[in-house]
C-alpha cells in the first residue's frame, strides 16, 4: 500500500473554517482511490489553519491527476439533530506522493453544506493541452456545472445581459461579499442616512433657501477633493479641468470643424480669443475642442416629488491657450438644434446666465456619466466579462487563473445595484432628472454604437485626437497602467500560447470571446468588438481591454465621485426649470430654483459616498492573494507587473506634490483589482 501526505490550508476570513468532516479520493491514470478521510484527534479545518494529514489508499492509482473533495456534516447523536448548513473556504490542497515532487491543487473556494469539489493540479493548461479522457472530462463537467449556476437574463431590452439573480441572498457563496465587507458597506450606508435623516434633509421636498444653506450641508464628509470644488466651481478652468481629470475624463475631443448645428462666430469668441486669430485658425492649429451630449436630445425625463424635471443636451467649445495655459470653455449651447430660442452662452455674458449654463452642463454630465461611463462601462461590462469568464474557462485554464481576481465581487455589486438602486422607486428613480426610463434610454442609444475602440484606452487617445493636451492626467496615468497591464498580459499569452495558431486552436477561448461579443455586445458585428481571436497580438490586447476596464477604468469613474458631486452646484442630478432659451434673465433665486430639492440633493450625496470608497476587504491592482498560478514563469511576471505599478504610483505621487488638486484616482495602490463597490 501506497502512503501520500495531504497538507490543507484554509483561509483566515470570518466564517472560513467548518465543523464538517473533509474526506478525498485521489483520481489518477489508473483510477481512483475510495474515500480517505482528513482526520486527527480534536477539530479540524479552523480558520487559518494549515494542517498536515497522512493517507494510505488500498490500490495503487498511478500519476494523480484530480483531487476529489468530500465535504459531510459530522454525524451526531440523533437527540442533537442536525445541524444547519456549514461553509468551509479553502485556500489549497498539497498532495505530497510516496515517488515525486508535492503537487498543489488551488482551490480558493467556498464550499457550503455537503457535495464534492474536483481540484486539478495547478500547472495551467489551455484546452487544446490536455489529453487524458478524464481530464478532458472533468474540464467539460465543470464548465457544465458553472454554466447551469451562472444563468443569462435580459434585464432590459438593449441592454447588455446579466446574471439571473433577484437579489444578492440568492449568490452563490463565491461570488458574494465577504462578511467583513457586507458589514462595513452596511454600516457605512446607515450612518450616512441617520446623519441626514436626523436633520430632517431627507423629509424636503422644497428648494434650498440659499447657497450657504447648501454650504452647511457641504460638511458632510466633505473630503480635500470637495473643499477645492466647493472654493472653485464657479471658474471656467475648473470647469473646463473636470473634462480632462473630472468624473467624466473621457467625452472630450480635438474639433477640426464646428458642427453645423453649432454656430459659433468669430464675434462670439473674439474677447477670448483674443486678436490675430480666427476660429478658422485655431481649427486648424487644433486648439479648440469639443464636448458634445447630443446623446441626451430628447431623451425622457422623470418626475421627482410631484414636479417634472428637464433635461439638455449641451454643446461645449473650449480652447487651449498657446503655451500650455488653461484649457477654458468659449461658448455653450444648450441644445442641438440651433435657434432664437437656443442661444450660445459665452463667457462675456450676465455672470448668472453664463453660471448658469454651465451648470446644465453640469448636469448633462451627471446624466452621462452615471448611466453610461460609470453604469454602462465600467459595471455591466465587466459583468459580462465576469460571467463569461465563470461559464467558459475552466479553473485550471491560464486566461481563468489570469482574470479571476479581475472578477471578485463584480456579480455582487451589480446585484445589489440592480436591487437599490436602478429599480422602481430606488435612488435613480427618486432623485435624478431623467429617471430609470431615461438610464434605460440612454444606455440603449450608446449601445447601438458602442465600439471597442471606447474601450482600448489607447486607440481612444488616438480616435479623440487629444494625445498632446496639457494637463490630462487621466490620459496620462491611464497610459502607464495599461502599458503595464499589456506587458503582463503578453508575458502571460508568450508562455501559454506559442504561436498564432494555438490561439485559434483554444476552444474555450474562442467561446469566451464569442460569448462576450453575443451576450454582452448583442451581437453586433458594427461594434467592432471581435466575435473569435485569430492570434497573440488580439489575445493580448483583448485580455488589457478587460483587465483594465474592470481595474483602473472603474477606479477614474467612480472614485471620485463624491468629491465632485459634495458639492452639488458642481453635479446637480436633476434640474427642476427648463433651460433658457434667452439671455439676460438669470439671476441668482432663478439659479436656485434650477437646482435640486433637498431631499435629492442629500439622495444622491449619500449613495455616491458611499459608492466613492471601497468598505473594506480590498484588493489593489496587481495585488494575487490568492495563488492561481504554481509555475515559476507567471510569478515572475506578477512580480514584474507589481514592480511596474509601484513605480507608477511613485510617479504619480512625485507629480501631484506640484498640483493645487492632485489627481490620485488612478494611482495603483487605490485602484481596486475589479469593480467591487
Amino acid at each position: 500500500m501506497t502512503e501520500y501526505r495531504v497538507r490543507v490550508s484554509t483561509a483566515e476570513a470570518f466564517g472560513a473554517g467548518t465543523w464538517d468532516k473533509i474526506s478525498v479520493s485521489i483520481v489518477g491514470t489508473q483510477g481512483e482511490t475510495s474515500l480517505l478521510p482528513l482526520d486527527h484527534l480534536g477539530k479540524e479545518f479552523s480558520a487559518g489553519a494549515e494542517e498536515d494529514f497522512e493517507v494510505t489508499p488500498s490500490q495503487d492509482v498511478g500519476q494523480a491527476l484530480l483531487l476529489r473533495v468530500h465535504k459531510a456534516p459530522p454525524a451526531l447523536p440523533g437527540l442533537l439533530g442536525h445541524l444547519g448548513p456549514d461553509a468551509w473556504f479553502c485556500l489549497w490542497f498539497q498532495l505530497t506522493p510516496p515517488r515525486g515532487d508535492p503537487l498543489r491543487f488551488p482551490c480558493y473556494q467556498w464550499l457550503e453544506g455537503a457535495g464534492t469539489l474536483v481540484l486539478r493540479e495547478g500547472t495551467a493548461k489551455v484546452s487544446w493541452a490536455d489529453h487524458h479522457p478524464r481530464l478532458l472530462q472533468q474540464r467539460r463537467e465543470e464548465l457544465q456545472a458553472r454554466q447551469e449556476m451562472y444563468r443569462w437574463k435580459t434585464y432590459n431590452s438593449g441592454w447588455p445581459r446579466c446574471l439571473d439573480e433577484e437579489t444578492t441572498k440568492d449568490l452563490d457563496l463565491n461570488i458574494k461579499y465577504s462578511v467583513a465587507k457586507n458589514t462595513n458597506f452596511y454600516l457605512r450606508a446607515g450612518s450616512a442616512f441617520t446623519q441626514m435623516k436626523i436633520k430632517g434633509l431627507l423629509d424636503r421636498k422644497g428648494l434650498w433657501k440659499s447657497l450657504e444653506e447648501m454650504r452647511r450641508i457641504f460638511h458632510f464628509q466633505k473630503t480635500p477633493a470637495a473643499e477645492y470644488v466647493f472654493e472653485h466651481w464657479q471658474e471656467d478652468s475648473f470647469f473646463a479641468s473636470q473634462f480632462l481629470n473630472g468624473l467624466n475624463p473621457v467625452l472630450i475631443r480635438r474639433c477640426r470643424e464646428l458642427p453645423k448645428n453649432f454656430p459659433v462666430t468669430d464675434a462670439m469668441v473674439a474677447p477670448v480669443l483674443g486678436p490675430g486669430t480666427s476660429l478658422q485658425a485655431e481649427l486648424e492649429k487644433g486648439s479648440l475642442f469639443l464636448v458634445d451630449h447630443g446623446i441626451l436630445s430628447g431623451i425622457q425625463t422623470n418626475i421627482v416629488n410631484g414636479k417634472p424635471q428637464f433635461s439638455a443636451a449641451p454643446m461645449t467649445l473650449l480652447h487651449q491657450r498657446p503655451g500650455g495655459g488653461p484649457l477654458l470653455p468659449i461658448a455653450i449651447q444648450l441644445s442641438q438644434t440651433p435657434g432664437p430660442n437656443s442661444p450660445i452662452f459665452l463667457p462675456s455674458d450676465n455672470k448668472w446666465d453664463w453660471l448658469l449654463a454651465k451648470t446644465w452642463v453640469r448636469n448633462a454630465e451627471f446624466s452621462v456619466h452615471e448611466a453610461l461611463v460609470h453604469l454602462l462601462h465600467a459595471h455591466l461590462l465587466p459583468e459580462v466579462f465576469t460571467m463569461a469568464t465563470l461559464r467558459q474557462l475552466p479553473h485550471c485554464h491560464p486566461l481563468f487563473k489570469l482574470l479571476v481576481p479581475h472578477t471578485r465581487y463584480t456579480l455582487h455589486i451589480n446585484t445589489l445595484a440592480r436591487q437599490l438602486l436602478i429599480a422602481p422607486e430606488q435612488v435613480v428613480d427618486r432623485s435624478t432628472g431623467i429617471g430609470i426610463k431615461g438610464f434605460s434610454e440612454l444606455i440603449q442609444r450608446n449601445m447601438e454604437k458602442l465600439n471597442y475602440s471606447v474601450l482600448c484606452l489607447p486607440e481612444d487617445i488616438r480616435t479623440r485626437e487629444v494625445k498632446d493636451i496639457p494637463g490630462y492626467y487621466y490620459r496620462d496615468d491611464g497610459m502607464k497602467i495599461w502599458g503595464a497591464v499589456e506587458c503582463f498580459v503578453s508575458e502571460i499569452v508568450g508562455f501559454y500560447y506559442p504561436n498564432d495558431v494555438s490561439v485559434r486552436d483554444d476552444s474555450e477561448l474562442q467561446a469566451w470571446v464569442w460569448e462576450i461579443f453575443s451576450e454582452g455586445f448583442l451581437g453586433r458585428e458594427s461594434s467592432g468588438v471581435p466575435s473569435s481571436l485569430e492570434t497573440r497580438e488580439a489575445l493580448v490586447q483583448y485580455v488589457t481591454m478587460v483587465i483594465f476596464n474592470c481595474s483602473a477604468h472603474h477606479a477614474a469613474v467612480s472614485s471620485g465621485q463624491f468629491d465632485f458631486s459634495a458639492w452639488m452646484p458642481n453635479l446637480p442630478s436633476t434640474m427642476q426649470l427648463p433651460p433658457p432659451t434667452t439671455k439676460g434673465q438669470a439671476r441668482l433665486e432663478g439659479f436656485i430654483a434650477t437646482l435640486p430639492p433637498v431631499n435629492a440633493t442629500c439622495d444622491i450625496i449619500i449613495v455616491l459616498w458611499l459608492l466613492s470608497k471601497e468598505p473594506g476587504d480590498r484588493r489593489p491592482l496587481g495585488t494575487y492573494p490568492d495563488e492561481h498560478f504554481t509555475e515559476e514563469a507567471p510569478q515572475q511576471s506578477i512580480a514584474a507587473f507589481q514592480s511596474r505599478l509601484a513605480q507608477i504610483s511613485r510617479d504619480i505621487q512625485e507629480r501631484n506634490w506640484g498640483l493645487a488638486l492632485p489627481y490620485t484616482y488612478l494611482d495603483p495602490p487605490l485602484i481596486e483589482n475589479s469593480v467591487s463597490i
